[in-house]
């Protein structure tokens, strides 16, 4: 079963086709927020976006490796 997972790319305004660089395994690096002031919600939509993306990236991984 191959992935057909797809992003936009805001630099070129269209979708693309996700692919690993090194296939099964997929990286990622998410920086956190710089907070000058009191933290709120909006700081930590930063920090839900990635880990609701890891956790999709494991289970769809980890479902295409399943026979």
């Amino acid at each position: 079963m191959a992935l057909n997972i797809k992003f936009y790319n805001t630099l070129t305004n269209q979708t693309q086709s996700f692919t690993p660089l090194e296939a099964p395994i997929v990286r990622m690096y998410s920086c956190g927020p710089t907070v000058y002031d009191f933290a709120h919600i909006g700081n930590f939509r930063t920090f839900i976006f990635a880990d609701v993306l890891r956790r999709f990236l494991e289970l769809a991984v980890t479902m295409s490796n399943m026979s």
